[in-house]
């Protein structure tokens, strides 16, 4: 169904019709920039959706430089407009202070073009990873979700690779995945830890990813960044782990934490010191 732009002025809905015959193509860095020039023009004329489109684009690099900044002024000047979806992406990035609009939406002038990426991996750079090379083998219809992952991940403070691995384990990056237990989506949400971290619609990729993200980063803190442990917990409960006062002995969990250390191949990650109080299995190890 088209969308529709009936409330949009004449001059915008020519702007984002246009945009639309190549929104499809973001991933092209010409065709992505080609968008942009289109979106900061409709928002410098006042379109709420103009400019919550545009703050996608800086929010994950599509044909511009990726730069949260920009992209939550974008969202909050949309939001104040209104813009539902915009008010939640403004959610999510969490910054202070979003007064940073690209030049473009303020002047007549093009935007930024995104820099060229190297094909070539430098010498300087760490091994390629199992996980890395894992999500080179997806089919490109699965392709998008490891780009959503990886600039949703920073937001968190979530190394990427670590979200990746959880998301092949639980559901080789299927958005429609369900379980016998009605775990759902990307990374298997069930409905009391959607409920907990307030996805609306767990099939919803974004929202499932952003709610994985937040049960992610919490169960870091909480195990002082032990990743077995936070896997143990991921599958099984954080009371479980507490419980056993380590990963518990159920033969799923004994191998979904074996999966999930074999993609990501680190025993530790970084954490929140005062994002909640730590477990007493890392407060008994300590």
């Amino acid at each position: 169904m088209p969308a529709d732009y009936s409330e949009e002025s004449p001059k915008v809905r020519e702007l984002l019709t246009q945009a639309d015959v190549l929104a499809g193509e973001l991933d092209d860095p010409d065709k992505g920039w080609s968008v942009a020039k289109l979106y900061c023009t409709a928002s410098r004329l006042g379109s709420a959706e103009a400019q919550y489109r545009l703050g996608m684009q800086y929010a994950f690099g599509k044909g511009v430089p990726e730069n949260r900044e920009q992209a939550a002024a974008l969202f909050q000047v949309a939001a104040h407009q209104g813009h539902f979806q915009a008010q939640n992406m403004l959610e999510t990035i969490n910054l202070q202070q979003a007064d940073k609009l690209p030049q473009c939406v303020l002047a007549e002038v093009l935007p930024e073009k995104l820099p060229p990426r190297s094909s070539i991996r430098s010498e300087l750079e760490p091994e390629i990873t199992r996980i890395e090379r894992y999500v080179e083998t997806l089919p490109k219809s699965r392709r998008w979700v490891v780009e959503m992952v990886r600039s949703l991940s920073d937001w968190y403070g979530i190394d990427p690779n670590f979200a990746l691995s959880v998301i092949a384990v639980e559901s080789n990056f299927s958005p429609e995945a369900l379980s016998n237990k009605d775990a759902m989506g990307l990374m298997q949400l069930i409905p009391a830890t959607a409920e907990r971290f307030n996805v609306k619609n767990a099939f919803d990729a974004t929202q499932n990813i952003k709610g994985g993200l937040k049960y992610l980063r919490w169960l870091l803190s909480y195990f002082k960044g032990d990743v077995q442990l936070v896997a143990a917990a991921y599958n099984a409960g954080e009371r479980a782990v507490d419980r056993y006062k380590g990963v518990p002995p159920y033969p799923e969990t004994r191998n979904y934490v074996k999966r999930v250390m074999e993609f990501y191949q680190r025993a530790s990650h970084p954490y929140e010191e005062n994002l909640v109080m730590p477990s007493p299995v890392v407060l008994k190890k300590g």
